[in-house]
């Protein structure tokens, strides 16, 4: 685990999209992607557990996003795989907003995941 990282502000992630924190930040050696939907933040590991495809690049619906390259879908707030061709699922990492900041806990799951 490693310490948090102030990632942007609420502003700086779309409602329904993904923002990529490039490996080299996160201190984990892999990128992670923050999504916002209905309102609240997750992350995941951003690259899909099927084939090398950033999930920041997918198409986030209903707390799920699918990956652009073979539609392998997962759950934002488990991480759990949700449709083929993927079998493993991704991890999660805490998120917390301090006022209108976002922070990330790279290597810390998710409370709930």
């Amino acid at each position: 685990m490693t310490e948090p990282i102030k990632v942007g502000v609420t502003g700086d992630v779309p409602e329904d999209a993904g923002l990529l924190v490039p490996a080299a930040v996160t201190g984990t050696g892999a990128p992670i992607s923050v999504f916002r939907c209905d309102g609240t933040f997750f992350a995941v590991d951003d690259t899909c557990t099927h084939e090398d495809a950033s999930l920041a690049e997918g198409w986030v619906e209903d707390c799920q996003v699918e990956c652009p390259l073979h539609g392998a879908a997962f759950d934002l707030r488990t991480g759990d795989v949700l449709c083929p061709p993927a079998t493993r699922p991704v991890a999660t990492h805490a998120v917390e907003i301090r006022g209108d900041e976002v922070w990330l806990f790279p290597g810390t799951p998710a409370t709930g995941a």
